[in-house]
């Protein structure tokens, strides 16, 4: 079979269904200013879709920073790879005070999160060693461990008993194989909220020989008293071996990091593929990052204000009745009974939208059971009271209707209807 028509025959999961508008449900356009109101197809809409936890998107000494570092290099500058010629004086600060936040003796950059974490995975190991994983873990994480030679085994989400049982087959392999093991799970999961038992976790490191390492990218600044993550937050930070977290989410930028001791960063460094065969984050992203991370560390204000509106959402979600699941951090899933399946699911969300101006993201099966829908709200330390009180009211106005299976009888037209 050509390639090509084997391509366009089965469009993957997502792919599947494009032909229902691109630009709505998939690939929409949020318009404007970083901000709780933003334009979409028109119309103003209180965005609820943003990982702008602290607000830093449109903070004004941001911008500044951001503005003046471009104008005075570039974007092009430092050109090349770190190891060739794209290393600078401000790429070390940056690095030294991230591990220095997060508590370890090092830090180490990564030009792009996703590709960062697979990478340091495919570094650390090889195939004589074992990897350990919660089955909730990001996909950037299941691309990593499927990149992987030697064994893998999952563990069912935060199940620690069974994380046990996985460890002793673990032993069992590497004793044959002289490697050792990494267990990866996350600080804070990005669809549920709850975090990961990083205490629990910790509490094994007694009974048996193994290295963590946890992705925390929705942890790191928004969890802890002075927002070094989950790990601070539980007080096992120094159980975490490999400290990771992205800038995309916190500190509204691009960019990851990796946190650790001095030695081992220092081998990684030499061995990143993605970072050795890549080009240098370009000089305004890290000044701006460096000017990020010092609000980080100066405006506890911020990750306060955030907590404010978190709160005053989760808990006026569950005064209403409403499931919000077993969520301990800021992103807050909404879980609403719907048998109608996608199209059910894009009617909602149309209203929502259109008619609400409420703007969020919704999930459907295969990543809920079969029967739910899950509407994924993030807040943020530029929302408001009022702005979580008008969303409240449009959730129970959805809600109603979802109920009286309004969005159902929609169907395939109502999800292609104009709205």
């Amino acid at each position: 079979m050509d390639l090509f028509e084997k391509l366009v025959s089965d469009r993957g999961p997502l792919g599947s269904h494009s032909h229902i508008d691109d630009n709505f449900y998939m690939f929409p356009k949020l318009e404007g200013e970083i901000a709780p109101r933003m334009q979409f197809k028109g119309k103003t809409v209180l965005t609820w879709s943003l990982n702008n936890y602290l607000g830093l998107a449109n903070h004004p000494e941001v911008r500044k920073a951001d503005a003046d570092a471009t104008a005075k290099y570039g974007l092009a500058y430092p050109m090349g790879a770190r190891m060739m010629t794209g290393n600078t004086t401000f790429h070390e600060q940056l690095e030294n005070e991230l591990g220095k936040f997060v508590g370890k003796e090092s830090g180490l950059l990564l030009n792009f999160g996703y590709q960062g974490i697979m990478s340091v995975i495919d570094a650390m190991l090889d195939r004589h060693d074992v990897i350990v994983y919660d089955s909730e873990c990001h996909a950037c994480i299941l691309d990593g461990c499927r990149m992987h030679m030697g064994k893998r085994f999952v563990f069912p989400h935060n199940d620690i008993e069974n994380l046990e049982k996985q460890l002793v087959r673990a032993e069992k392999w590497v004793a044959e194989t002289g490697g050792g093991i990494l267990v990866i799970t996350e600080g804070v999961f990005g669809m549920s909220g709850n975090m990961g038992d990083l205490k629990g976790i910790a509490a094994l490191k007694k009974k048996f020989n193994f290295r963590l390492l946890v992705d925390d990218a929705h942890g790191f600044g928004t969890m802890g008293k002075t927002g070094a993550g989950a790990g601070e937050h539980q007080g096992v930070q120094d159980a975490i071996d490999i400290y990771f977290s992205t800038f995309a989410k916190s500190m509204a930028s691009i960019g990851a990091f990796i946190a650790g001791e001095h030695r081992i960063l220092d081998v990684l460094k030499y061995n990143l593929r993605s970072q050795i065969f890549a080009k240098s984050l370009p000089l305004p992203i890290v000044i701006g990052n460096l000017k990020r991370l010092e609000l980080l560390r100066t405006r506890p204000e911020l990750k306060d204000q955030l907590w404010t509106v978190v709160n005053a959402m989760q808990n006026g979600l569950r005064k209403r009745g409403y499931n919000i699941g077993t969520t301990n951090s800021p992103v807050t899933p909404v879980f609403l009974n719907g048998e109608g399946g996608v199209y059910e699911a894009t009617n909602l969300i149309k209203d929502l939208r259109m008619n609400h101006g409420i703007f969020c993201s919704i999930v459907t099966y295969p990543v809920v059971p079969k029967g739910v829908l899950m509407i994924r709200i993030i807040p943020t330390a530029a929302h408001s009271l009022a702005d979580v009180e008008e969303t409240l009211n449009a959730f129970d106005q959805i809600k109603e209707k979802l109920d009286k299976g309004v969005y159902a009888m929609q169907g395939e037209q109502g999800a292609f209807a104009t709205a």
